[in-house]
């Protein structure tokens, strides 16, 4: 049902991007394949911008296409202020979704997720505005993401008992991060025939010869906000070095190796990577030619 690289929409794609490079981008996206396209409601600067963006899109571009694409957003971090701007109220999914749906110029998704596991409210709350979301046709599915095991079997026996069964967990894997495995969430989505969607497989451009020489001065690492300086360690400078030479031994990149490692464990649906630039998202898409 959905490709084996997916477009994140986390970085890149805010009101501080260019336009016509966020354009140019998403519609390489499309023409090699990708039709699904991840967001949540905080994702670009300001929160909601990454949102509003695709609803631009939309209008310039996308619309006569909307059946040939997949879109997914969230709520559960913080996006207004109040005790209702955050977490898993039911208030709090049904007015963000509203919102999500107003900024991109929807009138459903394909794919509505929790973004996180809220202690504090009860469970059955949060699972029931997925439930309802769903045959309110808002969402045509309900998704989890970054819910602990058990958490995640309660979520996935309530929507299946409520035929609205668990479409997809959301996960962020890769070669520095593997406590989905770890944890058994992975063995628990294939378990069940819930798919699974790796955010993050490049762990914010570590996975990559960027960092190799230096901290670029355009850099995400550069700007001390997501990605921090102090992750570059001789410990992950010796393990690039030899990832970059078992790489090259195979004819790819850095990238492409650490991409073709998510895609090869088993259970992984789909992975999700961000660009900032069309020929990025190229390199990493070189990563389908390599699998079987």
């Amino acid at each position: 049902m959905l490709p084996k690289v997916s477009l994140g929409f986390w970085h890149n794609f805010g009101a501080d991007a260019p336009y016509e490079r966020c354009r140019a981008i998403t519609h390489y996206a499309f023409d090699h394949g990708i039709t699904h396209f991840d967001f949540a409601n905080n994702y670009g600067t300001p929160y909601g911008s990454a949102e509003e963006t695709m609803g631009r899109l939309m209008t310039d571009d996308f619309a006569p296409y909307r059946d040939e694409l997949f879109i997914s957003t969230k709520a559960g971090y913080d996006m207004w202020p109040g005790v209702y701007g955050e977490w898993g109220s039911r208030k709090y999914l049904m007015s963000s979704l509203d919102r999500s749906l107003q900024r991109m110029k929807l009138d459903y998704v394909d794919l509505f997720y929790s973004h996180r596991f809220d202690p504090q409210t009860p469970i059955e709350e949060t699972l029931q505005a997925l439930v309802d979301i769903v045959r309110q046709g808002k969402a045509l599915y309900a998704g989890i993401s970054n819910w602990p095991l058990e958490p995640l079997k309660q979520a996935e026996r309530y929507l299946r008992e409520r035929d609205v069964p668990l479409l997809i967990y959301q996960g962020r894997l890769n070669l520095l991060d593997r406590q989905t495995i770890d944890d058994g969430i992975l063995d628990f989505c294939r378990e069940k025939g819930i798919g699974f969607i790796a955010y993050s497989p490049l762990a914010q451009g570590l996975l990559s010869d960027r960092y190799l020489e230096g901290i670029p001065a355009d850099s995400r690492m550069a700007r001390e906000h997501f990605l921090k300086s102090d992750r570059r360690t001789p410990e992950l400078l010796a393990y690039l070095r030899q990832l970059q030479a078992q790489a090259q031994s195979n004819g790819r990149t850095i990238a492409c190796e650490a991409l073709k490692w998510v895609l090869d464990q088993p259970g992984v649906t789909s992975l999700l990577v961000g660009a900032s630039s069309v020929q990025q998202l190229a390199d990493n898409l070189s990563v389908i030619h390599s699998l079987p």
